[in-house]
């Protein structure tokens, strides 16, 4: 037998052995417990210290089928640290103990120890093989230096070395991941003189890149490509593709590649109908989400935590608060294992729905159950009881956030200055705004809007231009909203000058006035009897496209 094909037949002892062959070893994981877990992994390292302290000659297989499980355990130090103690003793390491300690600085993101181990493997005078260099190549590709992997790929090329369909899966992957999908591409349309066939994982990493890219038709064209080249589309293909049509909202679309797929035997699974369900609910279409979840169960696939979820956020966003609840019951009789994000989607549907007090209830409940709230859930108690003027309650629950170490985000702070706002506590929302800047956080554009509006409204013009100003002199990226906002105040004084000065700001600044901000200075000058401005603006709106968004 060749040094290579020892070398595979190793690596595949070693990383695809299945459960069943590991559980005959005594230190073989047991997922039942945690402390189970420890009591393998000590037994584990045991069993090496012993094995490396005999006076023969260690087993090489011994050796790795122990390594490979602390690896698959994730002890990825661990493993460093037995082939230290097993070279100290003086035992010369194996070719794929090597490759598993490459494949262990790579996880540990110690790049520059793996090129050191690929360098020693070198002067042993092993002959390098394509898992070795594949390894390095992933050990780049998930430390986020896509760029090195190339480069290392075109040097091993360039000494004659041979890669496989697995080196470039890596690179395309690669890739992909950091948004390079055209680079992809190419380097996929590259592979046909390759001596390997591409193959289907290739084609759905690319499909995948670019549907979530939003490139839905590139992505439908390469999808094309690979059927026009013989290779078959699976379920992963087509879940990358409903899924960027869905994102784009072309359910129809969507739906009559489902029907494709099952008319070439490929069956959708939980998770394509996930996609599709999440969809329809996100467009309010409940009723036809609900089908979907009705024809899940009756082709005998079990709805997940997020088949549920996605149904009670939809029942929710149309005020069906009974049957929303109804399903969140079924989940827990169904022994599925409900998470804070669960209940943080049925804490703020109550809220949204103003029972804020049943949202408290589920709130208490989460607590029981040992389930830290998140700010996620915070924010959407804290907004609830500020549209409630409930302030006592949003006191408790800051000081609460506070306590149990969930630091107030962007969005809670954009909660509260709305509801100052709203209550005309001007003052307290300047101080608010003042306090976010000087801990160092960054308003979002809402809470700019929010303030500006707030202080218009109140009466305090002359502060939100002073604000307004302000954000820009300090580079604030300023949006639409804010700007029309600044307008609308403006205009509602009748500061029309001025205003036509704000709309010059924005087309400097790269930032255009929309139907809204045309409207907003339209229907004000019409009621001050101002027509010639009036259409001068329309006419203006008409030549910039926009008066077909005209409400």
């Amino acid at each position: 037998m060749t040094l290579c094909c020892r070398i595979r037949r190793y690596v595949h002892v070693t990383f695809l052995t299945n459960s069943h062959s590991l559980a005959s070893f005594s230190f073989a994981p047991n997922t039942k417990s945690i402390s189970s877990s420890v009591h393998k992994i000590d037994g584990a390292i045991a069993s090496f210290t012993h094995i490396i302290n005999k006076h023969h000659a260690p087993s090489e297989f011994e050796i790795n089928k122990i390594l490979g499980f602390l690896i698959k355990m994730k002890h990825y130090p661990t493993v460093t640290s037995l082939v230290a103690k097993m070279e100290f003793r003086g035992i010369t390491p194996f070719m794929v103990t090597l490759n598993i300690l490459i494949n262990c600085y790579c996880h540990l993101g110690k790049m520059g120890f793996a090129f050191s181990v690929l360098v020693k493997i070198i002067k042993m005078g092993y002959q390098l093989n394509t898992i070795t260099l594949n390894t390095i190549m992933k050990g780049l590709c998930i430390n986020g230096e896509v760029r090195k992997a190339l480069e290392f790929h075109d040097g091993v090329r360039a000494k004659g070395f041979l890669l496989d369909e697995v080196s470039y899966g890596t690179l395309i992957n690669g890739l992909c991941k950091i948004g390079q999908t055209s680079a992809a591409i190419e380097l996929l349309q590259k592979l046909e003189r390759q001596p390997f066939k591409v193959n289907i994982v290739m084609y759905n990493t690319v499909i995948d890149g670019l549907c979530k890219d939003g490139l839905v038709t590139e992505a439908r064209d390469l999808f094309s490509e690979m059927i026009a080249r013989g290779i078959s589309p699976d379920v992963f293909t087509y879940s990358s593709l409903i899924h960027g049509l869905c994102c784009l909202g072309q359910l129809k679309e969507a739906d009559r590649l489902v029907n494709e797929m099952v008319q070439n035997n490929v069956n959708p699974d939980v998770y394509i109908f996930n996609i599709l369900i999440d969809a329809l609910c996100k467009e309010g279409r409940i009723r036809e989400a609900q089908n979907m979840f009705d024809m899940m169960l009756e082709r005998g696939h079990k709805p997940d935590v997020v088949s549920y979820c996605s149904l009670i956020d939809g029942y929710f966003l149309i005020n069906e608060v009974n049957e929303a609840r109804m399903l969140f019951d079924e989940m827990i009789e169904r022994g599925l294992t409900i998470e804070v994000w669960c209940y943080s989607i049925m804490i703020n549907g109550y809220c949204k729905n103003k029972r804020v007090d049943e949202a408290m209830t589920l709130f208490k409940e989460m607590k029981q159950r040992n389930l830290v709230p998140n700010t996620i859930t915070y924010n959407s108690l804290i907004d609830g009881f500020c549209k409630l003027g409930r302030i006592s309650c949003v006191q408790d629950l800051l000081y609460e956030m506070h306590a149990s170490g969930q630091r107030p985000n962007v969005v809670t702070y954009s909660i509260l200055l709305d509801a100052l706002c709203k209550t005309q506590h001007l003052d307290e929302a300047i101080a608010l705004f003042q306090r976010i800047v000087d801990k160092g956080i960054c308003p979002n554009a809402y809470g700019f809007i929010i303030l500006i509006d707030g202080l218009c409204k109140g009466g305090r013009l002359k502060t939100a231009q002073e604000l307004f100003h302000h954000l820009l002199i300090n580079g604030y990226r300023l949006n639409v909203m804010t700007y029309t906002a600044m307008i609308s105040g403006l205009c509602k004084e009748g500061l029309f000058d001025e205003a036509v000065t704000f709309l010059s700001i924005m087309d400097d600044n790269g930032c255009f006035p929309d139907a809204v901000t045309y409207e907003i200075f339209i229907k004000a000058l019409l009621q001050k009897n101002e027509y010639g401005m009036a259409e001068k603006l329309l006419r203006e709106m008409i030549s910039r496209g926009l008066l077909k968004k005209l409400r």
